[in-house]
């Protein structure tokens, strides 16, 4: 039976019961069901508690399932914050069976459409009601690799008692306009901290990209593991659509628009073929592809934005440093916490 607790607001924690998982493998690519060498994760002691924030995500063509199922064999429940909406994405949350599973109903307020500030409040909110001693953050349209799940699973472990450790740092791979090319330009950014410790403060900023400890950059060691950036990996069309309600939320537009038949992907500097694997679970969905988008070398058609990045990427190639990398985070250097 799934467990599901219908929470609105802030609410009441509620506790979730003790369950088997699986670590995934070649013929359980989810780690879902019991299996004879099924681990408790945390026996009844919430050790990572999973949560996501999402509205409309059937009409704007999120990966929101793929993604909560990328990481639902290591967490020990998973808060799920739905945005009341114009679509069927509630019943599309409420029909993963898991009980680690829990619904949080929520209503966005159209009076603070801004700056994305409605994303991080939401956020914000489900990370109010994670239980566990870590708290591992992924947006809708961010996935995890099965194989970079037990060295995720083992640094929450071994770094649960070291409190000088507030978060974990992940390398992100970002797709563009294909899930075959990846955007390597500076402007899309390589690291962020998706897991951080509970009751220190943490909340979310901006845009919900990333997280303040109380009144400080999060002091983090790497995590090892690669979040895979899905966000535009669709459809023009859907990600018009996407594009044309992000302008409401994020830029204050007077009415949220539902299309943008005008959009095309551009062809920027940095996309590169993408030579890795996908997760097991978002294999169907990039087989499925019907749409083409092929970069091309095109100077002629890049943006400022374009020629800063090739100054910038130069610029790293003569000193070896990124210069102008926004980091909200502090790394801490020589920590004997190893991911290899």
């Amino acid at each position: 039976m799934r467990y599901t607790a219908i929470v609105t607001g802030r609410g009441q924690q509620t506790s979730a019961p003790r369950y088997v998982c699986t670590m995934p493998d070649a013929a359980n690519p989810t780690g879902t069901g019991d299996a004879p060498d099924a681990v408790m994760c945390g026996s009844g002691d919430i050790l990572i508690s999973g949560f996501t924030v999402i509205r409309n995500a059937v009409l704007m063509g999120y990966p929101v399932v793929e993604a909560i199922r990328s990481i639902l064999p290591i967490v020990d429940e998973y808060i799920v914050a739905v945005g009341a909406g114009d679509d069927s994405t509630r019943d599309l949350i409420a029909s993963i069976d898991s009980p680690k599973i829990r619904i949080v109903d929520t209503v966005w307020d159209r009076a603070r459409n801004t700056g994305g500030h409605m994303l991080a409040e939401k956020t914000n909110e489900a990370l109010a009601m994670c239980s566990g001693t870590w708290c591992f953050y992924l947006q809708a349209d961010e996935l995890v690799h099965e194989l970079d799940l037990p060295v995720i699973r083992r640094a929450c472990e071994q770094l649960r008692d070291d409190t000088n450790v507030e978060g974990l740092l992940f390398r992100y791979t970002h797709f563009y306009g294909s899930f075959s090319i990846i955007a390597t330009a500076h402007n899309w950014y390589r690291n962020e901290v998706r897991i951080v410790r509970n009751s220190i403060g943490a909340r979310s900023i901006g845009d919900a990209q990333s997280f303040m400890i109380a009144d400080h950059k999060a002091r983090v060691v790497r995590s090892g593991a690669t979040i895979l950036h899905y966000g535009w990996a669709k459809r023009p069309e859907r990600m018009g659509r996407k594009m044309a309600r992000f302008h409401y939320w994020y830029h204050g537009a007077r009415e949220e628009k539902t299309e943008d038949a005008d959009f095309v992907f551009r062809q920027m500097y940095g996309l590169q073929p993408f030579t890795g694997s996908h997760p097991a679970i978002m294999r169907a969905l990039a087989a499925a592809q019907d749409w083409e988008f092929a970069p091309q070398f095109k100077p002629a058609d890049w943006t400022p934005k374009d020629w800063k990045n090739v100054l910038s990427r130069g610029a790293e190639l003569l000193t070896g440093r990124r210069w102008g990398e926004r980091k909200k985070y502090r790394l801490i250097r020589g920590h004997p916490w190893s991911a290899s």
